[in-house]
């Protein structure tokens, strides 16, 4: 029986995804979060198998509770299933610890077989991610900017282009406030961009954020 953790900030989402496994045999729904830090909480008592988890959710985002959860639990497999298109995330997290990235408008099937995967310790790629990474290796190609950062500078940007302080962010991430700046340098450096506002257009123009 796989042990199934569902984290999503819509309660219809999780019901609807609690239904459809309940129709599996093998799947069990064992826990369900509605933020980041709920999610963490259920990944330290270490009851599941697998995570099925949003990244666009309040108090702690789903890309901030990857990097924890990869740090305490880091064979906890973790799929991403998002509104966000492939496109916009997927390459990024997979390369930061995600086992799995799927859209919410695939083939309810898909879930399942991906699901499978993820607990067989093997990481599930569709056809359009595995193209975007073969595209990384080969040299980068036309890669977009955000790709190239690492899991902190992600979090920093898109928190920065959410609008929050460095004050702030240094607290909830538990960093200081010049390390919270470090972070911030190298992420304009490499998006060659030059102030928080030009975050917030290029995650908005690139559907990173809402």
């Amino acid at each position: 029986m796989i042990r199934i953790a569902i984290v999503d900030d819509h309660a219809m989402v999780r019901a609807g995804l609690r239904q459809f496994f309940a129709d599996q045999m093998d799947f069990s729904v064992v826990a369900e979060a509605a933020n980041g830090r709920e999610a963490l909480d259920i990944a330290r008592k270490g009851e599941i198998d697998v995570i099925v988890m949003d990244i666009s959710m309040p108090d702690q985002s789903g890309v901030d509770a990857l990097v924890a959860i990869r740090a305490r639990a880091p064979d906890l497999p973790v799929l991403i299933l998002s509104g966000f298109p492939e496109e916009h995330y997927a390459t990024t997290l997979l390369r930061q610890g995600a086992s799995g990235y799927l859209n919410k408008d695939c083939d309810p099937e898909e879930i399942v077989k991906a699901i499978r995967t993820v607990c067989r310790g093997r990481k599930y790629i569709t056809a359009g991610v595995a193209e975007r990474l073969a595209e990384g290796l080969s040299g980068g190609g036309d890669m977009p900017l955000h790709e190239h950062l690492s899991e902190r500078e992600l979090q920093v940007f898109l928190r920065l282009a959410k609008g929050e302080t460095i004050g702030h962010m240094a607290v909830s991430m538990s960093l200081s406030v010049k390390t919270v700046s470090t972070y911030r340098t190298r992420v304009m450096e490499k998006m060659k961009l030059e102030s928080n506002s030009d975050l917030t257009y290029y995650a908005l123009k690139n559907g990173l954020i809402q």
